[in-house]
């Protein structure tokens, strides 16, 4: 029927810096879409090369590998339009682009306006805006084609294409742009999206919401979770809306490997189009940008402070206080953790092996290991666990170590490691019963000699445990259980990793350890390290006790990193989010230990191991916390001094 055409996402597997097996998967797409009378198809964002590819883009041979990739593609758009995303050397600059082709041509290139720098994202580091690029045409494979990022493109019977790329969404363009764009029928957006919590309803907010914007059908194409999970996970997310509406959704929160087909009435939104006069007139459009920018400035500088005694502060910045919310964020969270665990596995072809203490942060990563195989489509014996005790291991929780991983159904092993950590003090002349930093730490990187060992013996990768509480605070043995090969939990802090693995005890998968996970939430918090008390043999080393209640350490983390926010505005906060639990006293004794240990702590967080990123605060070096570790923390704790 006229009018109506079938549309689609394709979301390929990729492999970063591989243009012979992207193009290849690419490829594949293709041919099923044109099977399926697809019209026109979307790939994500430098889905030629991945967008993961690091310094790789500075690599002649990756670009020259690209442009090829991208001329033969040509020949394969007869009967199909469609994007794909690649590097492109314009000048002595590279932008990050959209190939469009359609009817057996490369009919035009597009180059992405806003370049993010910021968090995880480094892409000034590579690319140039198109925005600064002054050429209009770039001559590829003998031949001129059209470059600039405010083409439109022709398509089937009096139908036009417009091309943003990622965030070139949600940046508010300048007026001519959004003028050239805003007079196509479908927009086209290339996008690699790191997933994190709560980011996948954003994301569709702003695709529904340009689809209202621009009466026109938005197709949007992200980057799949087989680009590279050194610091991040892609989403995968596809989105077809028109009108406000969304068409169509892929349904995984993390995806890869699929084609998002549906159909659509374009002339729906060309009749709506024809009744509206938004897009015709320039200066009109000029005009009412202007307006709105002045009127939002001005709104924001008049808005009162608000009232201190009416203004709401959580405790638990972390956690959702509905709880249904808070159940489906933590699922969300734990399946990103498993997609990219069973990602690492798959690209390495190795087993997880991992240490079990019977505490918070490794019986979750236990319970990531158990999903991420099972995902690889392997029984849960793939998983090696090892529990290490040693002087400061309770009878509980050995316990309770062994019974989970023998209910889990993974393999397991014992290795008491005292003998050797006391045959380490004799080589190192440290008498055993001096209670420093080297009796404690000696374990602690006897246990990762053990893990790292064991891992080279059957063929594993050593998961980590550590979290970000731990992390921020420096609360980790360097180079003991601050090392791994991939920490699966870098980004979650210790009061989510509570409450995960409270809800996940709940779930039909681990009901069998249900009991088991309860217990382990209500323990206290400990490394071990120090021997149990001589009478009752309960733990005698509470971390809380030593470094300060984790609730508080949370919220001051996430406001330093979030909003960066000082030691004022946090202690004010804190102040009124713990009213009637801790005085502002103490609160502001633990902050100037939070100053301390995070500022002179760097040097661990700089070398820390591969770990994605899973919300909107991390301690990455890779794009979560990017300081030098000399940094000097005077400022902070002259600040806190004088409060």
């Amino acid at each position: 029927m006229k009018d109506i055409i079938r549309v689609a996402t394709a979301v390929p597997p990729v492999r970063p810096g591989n243009v012979d097996f992207n193009i290849s998967n690419i490829l594949s797409y293709i041919e099923q879409a044109k099977d399926k009378r697809v019209r026109l198809l979307l790939f994500p964002e430098l889905s030629v090369t991945g967008y993961t590819c690091g310094d790789l883009f500075f690599s002649d041979l990756l670009l020259d590998e690209a442009e090829s990739a991208v001329l033969a593609l040509e020949k394969h758009s007869k009967g199909i339009s469609f994007a794909v995303g690649a590097p492109l050397r314009v000048g002595s600059f590279l932008c990050n682009c959209a190939f469009f082709y359609s009817d057996g041509a490369l009919v035009g290139i597009v180059p992405k306006t806003y370049i993010p720098n910021y968090c995880e994202f480094s892409e000034k580091r590579y690319f140039t805006s198109g925005a600064s690029v002054s050429e209009s045409s770039i001559k590829l494979g003998g031949r001129e084609i059209p470059f600039g990022t405010g083409l439109v493109f022709d398509f089937a019977d009096r139908l036009s294409v417009g091309i943003e790329i990622c965030e070139d969404l949600w940046t508010p363009a300048p007026p001519s742009s959004l003028l050239s764009l805003g007079g196509a029928d479908i927009l086209l957006n290339l996008s690699a999206s790191p997933e994190a919590a709560a980011k996948r309803e954003y994301r569709r907010s702003l695709v529904v919401g340009q689809s209202a914007r621009t009466s026109a059908l938005y197709i949007y194409a992200s980057a799949g979770y087989t680009e590279s999970t050194s610091d991040f996970i892609c989403s995968g997310h596809s989105i077809i809306a028109g009108g406000g509406v969304c068409l169509a959704e892929n349904k995984n929160y993390v995806d890869s490997d699929y084609l998002l087909s549906v159909d659509v009435d374009i002339a729906a939104e060309k009749n709506f189009r024809r009744k509206i006069t938004r897009f015709a007139d320039a200066a009109a459009l000029e005009d009412v940008a202007e307006r709105i920018w002045h009127v939002a400035v001005d709104s924001a500088l008049s808005e009162p402070d608000a009232p201190t005694d009416l203004l709401k502060v959580g405790r638990y910045p972390f956690i959702p206080e509905d709880d249904a919310l808070c159940r489906e964020r933590v699922m969300e969270l734990f399946e990103m953790q498993s997609v990219a665990l069973a990602q690492r596995l798959a690209l390495t072809n190795c087993r997880p092996v991992i240490g079990i203490s019977g505490g918070l942060d490794s019986t979750l990563a236990l319970l990531v290991c158990v999903s991420a195989v099972e995902r690889l489509g392997k029984s849960a014996d793939y998983v090696l666990g090892v529990t290490m005790p040693c002087f400061g291991t309770t009878g509980k929780t050995l316990a309770n170590s062994l019974a989970m991983m023998e209910k889990l159904g993974i393999e397991s092993r014992q290795v008491n490691i005292g003998e050797s950590v006391r045959q380490h003090f004799a080589d190192i002349g440290h008498s055993g019963t001096k209670f420093d930093a080297a009796y404690e730490n000696s374990q602690a990187r006897e246990r990762t000699q053990v893990l790292m060992d064991l891992s080279n013996m059957v063929g594993g990768l050593v998961v980590g445990t550590g979290d970000l509480s731990e992390l921020a605070l420096g609360w980790c043995t360097y180079n003991g259980d601050h090392m791994s090969m991939y920490a699966v939990n870098a980004s979650l802090p210790k009061t989510l990793i509570r409450r995960m693995v409270d809800e996940l005890a709940k779930t039909e998968r681990f009901a069998v350890i249900g009991d088991l996970l309860h217990a382990i939430v209500e323990q206290p918090v400990s490394p071990e390290l120090l021997p149990p008390d001589a009478k009752s043999g309960e733990i005698a080393q509470v971390t809380e006790d030593i470094v300060g209640p984790y609730e508080l350490h949370d919220f001051f983390i996430y406001y330093l990193i979030r909003y960066g926010y000082g030691p004022e505005k946090i202690l004010g906060l804190a102040t009124l989010a713990f009213d009637g639990v801790y005085t502002r006293e103490v609160i502001k004794g633990w902050l100037a230990v939070f100053a301390r240990r995070f500022f002179t702590q760097q040097f661990k967080r700089s070398c820390a191991p591969d770990g994605i990123k899973l919300g909107t605060v991390g301690v990455s070096p890779h794009g979560g916390w990017n300081v030098p570790t000399d940094a000097d923390g005077a400022m902070w704790r002259r600040e806190i001094e004088r409060l």
